[in-house]
């Protein structure tokens, strides 16, 4: 018989949202390659996963633990905080990131920040007229997700280093040194190819596998909801 204790039905949930993710994660981010450095950070075991449940939205205090206790391990790059219960629509999550990202800051000093952190959510549409408005429709996780990037891993993407992590907040990267009149920053070079990829792809394609992953994480979630109430 199945567990449906309140603690069997958080654990499957996790497993599940967890689950639902590495297919956004491989079959999307990796698939396409639509970061250079996801393959690599994933196989070397610098990135983390962690599924929260439950979060205040307004004093987020299992985020912030979370990232107290990755401060410290330094072998960790990448950080996905994923909220599957987490009922915000794209713009309420971006609020929520902010909280997250201010209270983060308020307790520390100046300068000593370790992570930079972005939000990822399911609701966008793709926007085509320029390569960095297609960001929000490749972030499509079937969770709100919050992308969390150590800022040190970021200083080695500005050195144009041969290391990596994932699929970095674009926003936070540097210019790389190029041989033109106007440099142009690594956020717009990746921005530019993801653009080309997802045109070579196809939209038609790239949306019917975003909702398929949603499909996926929306009737598992189900059944588990189901078999918590008999």
């Amino acid at each position: 018989m199945p567990d449906v204790s309140p603690g069997g039905v958080e654990s499957a949930l996790r497993n599940e949202a967890l689950r639902v993710y590495r297919r956004y994660m491989l079959e999307v981010v990796e698939g396409f390659t639509l970061c250079p450095w996801a393959t690599a950070a994933r196989r070397d075991g610098h990135v983390v996963e962690a599924v929260i449940l439950a979060e205040n939205q307004a004093d987020p205090q299992q985020s912030l633990t979370l990232l107290d206790s990755l401060a410290a391990k330094l072998e960790t790059d990448i950080a996905l905080f994923i909220y599957p219960d987490l009922e915000l629509d794209r713009l309420g999550f971006e609020s929520f990131v902010r909280t997250v990202r201010e209270r983060d800051a308020a307790r520390r000093e100046v300068g000593t920040i370790p992570f930079a952190m972005a939000a990822f959510h399911p609701d966008a549409h793709p926007d085509l007229n320029e390569p960095e408005r297609l960001i929000p429709f490749l972030r499509r996780t079937p969770d709100p997700t919050i992308q969390v990037v150590r800022r040190t891993a970021l200083d080695r993407v500005r050195g144009n280093s041969q290391e990596g992590t994932s699929f970095f907040d674009l926003s936070n990267l540097g210019t790389l040194p190029l041989p033109q009149k106007e440099p142009v920053s690594l956020r717009q070079r990746i921005a530019q190819a993801n653009l080309d990829t997802a045109l070579e792809v196809g939209i038609d394609t790239l949306e019917a596998l975003f909702l398929d992953i949603r499909r996926d994480r929306d009737e598992s979630y189900a059944r588990i909801r189901r078999g918590s109430t008999g």
